[in-house]
């Protein structure tokens, strides 16, 4: 099998959006590819069609590639909850929580077992691997058990590209600075770099790159402009870098950015919508009377909502409620929504039982076993009869009380509800909005509340503008980048 390896100077230099684009030119090119990360940390996931757990990013490298995500594409995924502690989550499974130093002591032979034995099953299905590192190869304290970067590059004898930031500063430095922290079998599978998010003029940057070229022997086999699309996050440091647009929009969602906000991804479908502006804001921010707050999934579920009783947020979403506002939430944060959260066992970190927001007649028990799975029902509402598919992610219970005062939202009832009023709905449905005609529907009931014409429901799912979003990359990458030179 072919590899490819991606590896950046920092953390956040574009190694997920380049393994991506680089999977969808191969692709383009016949070859039968598959992405890989051995390890990741992340609090985006989603669930394959087997019912495991890996990476968004490397769930959209796989579509980028015109394949189905596997868990052997990112066997290892570390969901960080806070106290310098993950839950470990191995080929799909929760298997333990575990402290930082615990994991490398107790878990570094077996994941790097799971990582061969992952790279073996692709090995046999696939011509050809890119693999993403993960922060930066030369972290010279982490180097003797960093299962990501250099040594799966080794084993797999990888033509590996370095990638830099240069919108950040110092890309020069950074570059010979981590050629000089490698080993000299490392540095010598270093085969290219890559200079990411370039906004000036290129003949400008022509003479540090023909010095960089002399200096290291090592070809620049790109320059990568500045790309303003904005594609699935690894992580919540992405939404500090997101700007709402200055057009004036019809809607304004405010979603709120918990502290352990997860899979925020669930929402790229509404901000790719030309009408709405979807805001990130801290609890600490004043709400405001957007058309529509937010709750998203979290990692640690009690604990945020803890945040949003200590800032005075959740008394802030009770008066908009008051005062006309519609609430939704999505996993943890359907959860928040009810009377009550049980952590009889701690598995979040806090034991006992908590008071929720109490505006939906519902009460959650976290349980040890994950759920995890692709579901696909019918809808009640905002229009009944339509077709969803999503999936959960949840270790949250939950019961929904008896009352007349709400309805179920899917023809499961178990999957989320509704009140009556229609102003507060919560689901355990992840991926809800890249359900075109339903997302639709729900805008539209947003929409007339403000005495504004409907939009057409007929339209198609998010993963079509994704599937036209992936091609845009392709194409801009493709265009700065030497392919021939990079295959070898």
């Amino acid at each position: 099998m072919k590899a490819i390896m991606v590896v950046g100077t920092t953390s956040h230099a574009g190694k997920s959006l380049l393994v991506a684009a680089l999977c969808r030119i191969l692709a383009r090119r016949g070859w039968r590819i598959t992405p890989f990360k051995g390890q990741n940390m992340a609090l985006n996931s989603y669930v394959t069609a087997s019912g495991g757990e890996i990476g968004y990013a490397q769930a959209v490298q796989a579509w980028a590639a015109g394949v189905a995500p596997w868990v052997e594409m990112n066997p290892i995924l570390l969901k960080p909850q806070g106290d310098m502690t993950s839950q470990l989550i191995v080929k799909g499974k929760a298997i333990a929580n575990v402290r930082a130093a615990q994991y490398y002591e107790q878990y570094f032979d077996l994941g790097w077992q799971v990582i061969r034995e992952s790279l073996e099953v692709l090995g046999q299905e696939f011509e050809a691997i890119v693999c993403e590192g993960a922060g930066s190869p030369a972290e010279i304290n982490l180097k003797h058990r960093d299962l990501t970067n250099m040594r799966v590059a080794k084993y797999l004898n990888a033509r590996t590209l370095l990638v830099v930031d240069i919108e950040r500063g110092g890309a020069f430095a950074h570059i010979i600075g981590t050629l000089e922290l490698l080993e000299p079998d490392e540095r010598a599978l270093i085969k290219g770099f890559i200079i990411n998010k370039f906004r000036g003029q290129k003949s400008i940057l022509d003479p540090g790159l023909t010095w960089l070229e002399e200096r290291t022997g090592i070809p620049v086999v790109g320059v990568i402009p500045w790309i303003d699309e904005v594609f699935p996050s690894e992580d919540s440091l992405d939404l500090l870098d997101r700007r709402s647009p200055n057009s004036q929009t019809d809607l304004n969602i405010s979603v709120i950015r918990l502290p352990r906000i997860s899979n925020f991804t669930d929402f790229d479908p509404l901000e790719s919508e030309t009408t709405v502006t979807v805001k990130y804001i801290s609890p600490k921010d004043h709400l405001g009377h957007p058309d529509a707050v937010i709750l998203p999934g979290s990692k640690t579920t009690i604990s945020d909502l803890q945040v949003l009783r200590q800032t005075g947020m959740a008394k802030a979403i009770n008066n908009y409620l008051v005062a006309g506002g519609t609430v939704m939430g999505v996993c943890g944060g359907f959860q928040m929504l009810g009377q009550s959260i049980t952590d009889k066992q701690g598995l979040e970190g806090q034991q006992g039982e908590f008071e929720g927001l109490g505006l939906l007649p519902l009460k959650t028990a976290i349980a040890p076993n994950k759920i995890a799975r692709q579901r696909i029902v019918t809808s009640n509402y905002p229009q009944p009869g339509l077709p969803v598919s999503g999936y959960e992610i949840h270790q949250g219970r939950t019961q929904m009380l008896e009352s007349d005062l709400t309805q179920p939202l899917f023809d499961d009832p178990t999957l989320g509800i509704v009140n009556n009023s229609q102003s507060v709905w919560g689901t355990y449905l992840h991926g809800i909005f890249d359900n075109g005609a339903w997302r639709r529907a729900w805008l539209n009931y947003l929409r007339q509340q403000r005495g504004l014409r409907a939009l057409p429901t007929g339209i198609p799912n998010y993963r079509e503008h994704r599937e036209a979003l992936l091609e845009t990359l392709a194409d801009t990458v493709e265009k700065h980048l030497d392919i021939n030179q990079i295959l070898g």
